[in-house]
Order: C-alpha cells, then structure tokens, then sequence
C-alpha cells in the first residue's frame, strides 16, 4: 500500500476528512485535480453544530482569528427565526467557504499533509485489500481505503457507476458575490409584485473592511442555461426589479449560475470507497447546509476509518456511516425543496403559493416551530439511530458542552479518541480495558456519566449495565 486512505477532493469535506484521519494517526493521501485552490466564496454560513465540532478539534478560535465573522439569526425560505438566537453554544455564522478551505489547507500543511494538486483521477478498481486509483499523468496509487469528496460531478462517483437518484435541475438562479450600496439589510429575501426576487446574506468583509454579500436572483424569463456568464448588466437590471433605485452594485467579484437539482447516491459505501460531501448529495445552496453537511459526513466517517485501519473496529462500524448519515442528507434534501417551494423559485406566481407562504409565515411566529426548524437546520437536532437510546434523552444527539473542573468537555475530544464522563469514578475498571481508544475524565464534576464517541455524539447514558456493551459496540474488542 501507498498510503491508508486516499481522499480525492480539497474542499472542505477532503480538508476536514484529512485532519479527522492525522488524529487517528492514520497515513493519507489527499488530492485535487485544480493546480491551485479555488477563490470562489461558494458557500457562506456555518451551522452551530460545525462550528462545535471545529471547537472539539481546537480550530475554532484560530479560524475566527482569521477575520471578521459576523453572526446572525437562522431563517427558513427566507423567514428569519429571531426566537432562536442564543440557543445553542455557537450562533449560525457567516464564513465563506474559501476562507474554511484556505484555513484548513494552511493547517493540514504545518501538520505535515500537503494537497497533492493537479492530480485528476481517470480511473479506479478494487479488491478485497485495497483501491487502486489512477491519474491523467500516468501515476498510479495503492489504498486501503478511497473517499470521494470530489463534488457534486463526482469522477468517483462516475467511475463507480453509483446510483445519484433524484430530480435534475429545472431552473437556473443567479448566485453572486458583490457590494452593495443604498438601502440593504444584512439579510433580506424581497420579491416584486412582477414575480422578480432577491435573497441577500452577509459574507463577512473584505481585506479594506467593506461588506461582502452573498445575492441571489430569479424571476421570470430569468432561467438561462448554466453556461450563459452571468453579466454586470444582468445583475443590476435584477436588482432594480426588484429594489428599484434603492440598492445599487458597487462590485461584483464573481456570479455564476447554479440550479434546483436535488439528488442523493443509494448507497454512501461501495466496498472499500466511501462518497460524502456533494459527491453523495447535491441540493440548491439555501440554509447554508450544503458545506456543513459534507464536514459532518467527514466528521463522521473519519474516526471509523482509522479504527478500521488499526485493526479494532467492530465489522459493522463502517457501515454505520450510511446507515447514519444517508437519513440527515435526505432530510436536508427534503427541507430544501421545501423552502425552494416556500419561496418560488421558479418564479410560478401561483396564488396557492402564496397562500402557503403566508400561513408558514403566521406559523413561524410560534415559539415551538421556530426552536425545530432552528434544531434541524443549526445540525444540533440530528440524532442517530444508536442502540440504548431508547428512553435516554441524550444518547444519539451531539454531546451537552459540559464544565469538569479545569476543563470543558469539548477539549477532551481534540484527540480524536473517545470520552468517558465518569463523575463518581465508578468506572475505572471497565474503561481500563480499552485505553487505547477511550479516555475517562470528568471524576467529582455535577455531571451524568456518559460515553461519547470521536465525532461528539453521545452513545451510552443510563443504565451501568450497558456501557461495557456500548464499548465493545463502537471501540471494538477490549484490547
């Protein structure tokens, strides 16, 4: 073997799939077919849950330190949901995507891994050992394991002859970077009474200072095939129809045009290669859930990974990252396309939408709908199908941040190893046989006795009896 895991794809979901495998100390190899990284923004919002899951790893602060990232509040199709605000530990908050990828790139290389780009993947086969990739230059490359987190135009996907069910593209929007000036807030969604609308969101600053925004456009007749460039003209004239004179570009750094597909791969494993990211699902960029998703794909299969590659993960631990993480896609996919409907954008005007989007709107008010629709779309309500949960309110869902003594219980996951909260020292004994893989801390805190797994979610809480099962479930044989 060349190396352990080769990850196909720099984007955030390689990046962070990369640094998940350097904490289990497995050997990997991660790739990219660009010469160079993209500077597009692409993606602009972080979910709580990302945003935990980098602090469980010790990057959040440098990140932050990086610039000016402001926070906001959650909306669905464009309903701000300010009752949710300082629910959760980390607030929904602006950073583009190529600010994460410059980052995460930067860090990886000071840890020793650098992207090895301009290596486009024309081929791959495997066997019951290994995966064997091949690339336009000629190279050839022996893996364990491969992760496709090449995008939504998946080589690997393609290579594989995967199943990518769903509905293709039926209307292209407008999606830009620009400055604006006039009367603009932070975040808007403004429609005309012609059927002309408008999404704005922040995207931090730019190096002088100014305010970057992430806009979109539609509106009838504004459907153009993908590979029309988008035109400065084209964005002022739908900004007029929609704002009038109010709101004027002062810069448009990049536009592109982008669709309402809405696909998801059958199956996230297929022998020795995994898909995660936009290689196992793709959906219209509204919520800001696309770029979070595939990070907690790969927050999910990294861990299990380098117990598969060091020889104690369970046999059906890999499987578990379908059985996982294909559900959260799909109710992703699902939310989308209702916000999608929610906000017209096909740009109908049909009344029975309206009607629909006006009593959403009376409902959204409640304080109950806003705390769930703020739950699935922050991350911090995902919960998985993990067994024991039943009556244990937390088993299943991201761990509680907790304090225990000096430390706080996100700190201790930035080994990557699992975490025994143990606050009446009861069980030393049990966790003594698996110190390779877990660590238990906690002794004398105010705190329920839980097991939580690499990734930060909870697997075991409750009855005694059922942590040595728990063990044995995700960390495998005692050693």
């Amino acid at each position: 073997m060349d190396t352990d895991v080769l990850v196909v794809g720099a984007g955030p979901t390689g990046l962070t799939l990369a640094n998940e495998l350097r904490l289990a100390g497995v050997p990997a190899v991660l790739v990219d077919k660009l010469p160079q990284r993209s500077t597009l923004s692409k993606a602009g919002g972080v979910q709580s849950r990302t945003q935990e899951a980098f602090d469980q790893r010790g990057l959040l602060e440098p990140l932050l330190a990086t610039g000016k990232y402001p926070d906001g509040t959650a909306h669905f199709a464009g309903l701000t949901l300010p009752l949710t605000r300082g629910r959760h530990r980390h607030p929904w908050r602006s950073i583009p995507q190529v600010v994460i990828e410059g980052f995460l790139e930067e860090y990886l290389a000071a840890q020793g891994i650098r992207v090895r780009r301009d290596h486009e993947l024309t081929g791959l086969t495997q066997d019951g050992n290994g995966v064997t990739a091949t690339f336009a230059d000629g190279g050839v490359l022996r893996s364990r394991y491969l992760v496709a987190a090449d995008g939504g135009r998946s080589t690997v996907r393609s290579l594989l002859g995967a199943e990518f069910p769903g509905r293709p593209g039926t209307v292209t929007t407008v999606a830009a970077d620009v400055r604006l000036g006039g009367d603009v807030q932070a975040m808007t969604h403004a429609r005309s009474d012609d059927g002309h609308w408008a999404a704005v969101f922040p995207l931090g600053t730019d190096p002088e200072g100014r305010p970057l925004r992430r806009l979109s456009l539609g509106g009838p007749g504004r459907s153009l095939p993908r590979e029309v460039p988008v035109t400065e003209a084209e964005v002022r004239e739908g900004l007029r129809a929609v704002f009038g004179s109010r709101v004027e570009l002062l810069e448009l750094r990049y536009a592109r045009r982008i669709t309402n597909a809405a696909r998801q791969a059958a199956r996230y494993r297929h022998g020795r290669v995994f898909l995660a990211g936009d290689a196992a699902h793709v959906h219209l960029p509204i919520g800001a859930q696309g770029m979070n998703t595939g990070i907690q794909d790969a927050l999910n299969l990294g861990w299990k990974l380098g117990a598969a590659v060091h020889g104690w993960a369970p046999a059906h631990l890999l499987d578990t990252y379908h059985t996982e993480r294909h559900p959260v896609a799909a109710a992703v996919l699902r939310n989308v396309q209702a916000q999608s409907l929610l906000m017209d954008q096909e740009s109908t005007g049909h009344p029975d939408l309206a009607a629909a989007r006006d009593l959403f709107a009376d409902l959204a008010r409640l304080r109950a709908v806003q705390d769930h629709l703020d739950d699935m779309l922050s991350g911090m309500g995902i919960r998985y199908p993990v067994p024991g949960a039943e009556g244990q309110p937390l088993v299943g869902l991201p761990a509680p941040d907790l304090q225990l003594g000096p430390i706080r219980s996100h700190e201790l996951l930035r080994r990557g190893r699992g975490v025994l909260i143990d606050p009446a020292g009861r069980f030393a004994e049990v966790a003594a046989r698996w110190p390779d893989r877990v660590d238990r801390a906690g002794q004398g805190a105010d705190a329920e006795p839980m097991l939580i797994r690499p990734d930060g979610y909870v697997c075991w809480a409750g009855h005694p009896d059922d942590l040595e099962p728990a063990l044995g479930h995700w960390f495998g044989a005692p050693r």
